[in-house]
């Protein structure tokens, strides 16, 4: 499989007051398509920073971002848009669903923004929550939580999954179904990027990138990643 991921240099500044601070300084880094990718760091490195240039959230101060062949560091807020709605999926730490819509109602949300959807059903059926369909959040467990926005992630088929700590709110066993649910969505040839500290993720990962100050300070592909239910969580 080829790159869809490429940085070239890239370079993230914010002000404050008189100081400036580099969140990712001259950031050089490729990612292969369908790769189950563990980006690790300390708080403040850098990790979500780069996730969310990633994703379109936020701009470049300088430097390059190709997601297969387009430069999406040169798309103007409107392309940023529709690059957000169609070609990446997000899953965060807190699993941001709407307390007052059905496990089904949360999912088929994302067919009001992409025009790649799957069908719900489908979607629900894959994560283990189509017999919770018409259940609302707040009758769910936190690990059923989490899948629900995995659903609604995948529910565009998106080329990139972004994961910021998703299994950071989990207890282990919940935290390795979740895994095992990304790992799947890898093995379906959609990339999956997670942010996270626990370095225990590191050893089912296809590539670890571990990032400080800003910079890349490694990026290893793991020729023999372990299976899920090896690591001692």
């Amino acid at each position: 499989m080829g790159k869809i991921i490429e940085l070239k240099n890239v370079k993230k500044t914010y002000v404050i007051g008189e100081q400036q601070f580099n969140a990712l300084d001259g950031v050089d880094l490729e990612i292969d398509q369908g790769e189950f990718v563990v980006i690790l760091g300390p708080s403040g490195a850098g990790k979500s920073t780069l996730l969310n240039l990633l994703g379109g959230m936020d701009k470049v101060t300088s430097g390059s971002i190709f997601v297969g062949e387009n430069e999406v560091s040169k798309y103007s807020d409107k392309e940023l848009t529709r690059y957000r709605a169609n070609e990446v999926g997000f899953i965060f730490q807190f699993y941001n669903i709407m307390p007052t819509l059905t496990v089904e109602e949360n999912v088929n949300l994302i067919k009001d923004v992409t025009n790649t959807s799957k069908d719900a059903k489908e979607v629900l059926d894959s994560v283990g929550l189509l017999k919770h369909a018409n259940k609302f959040p707040q009758e769910l467990s936190g690990g059923e939580q989490q899948r629900v926005s995995i659903a609604r992630a995948i529910m565009k088929n998106p080329k990139v999954l972004l994961c910021d700590e998703p299994t950071g709110a989990l207890d282990s066993k919940t935290g390795v179904e979740v895994l095992k649910l990304l790992r799947t969505q890898a093995d379906n040839d959609t990339t999956v990027i997670i942010v996270t500290h626990n370095s225990l993720i590191a050893e089912v990962a296809d590539r670890v990138i571990r990032i400080k100050n800003g910079k890349v300070e490694s990026n290893e592909k793991n020729e023999h990643p372990k299976d899920i239910d090896e690591v001692k969580w």
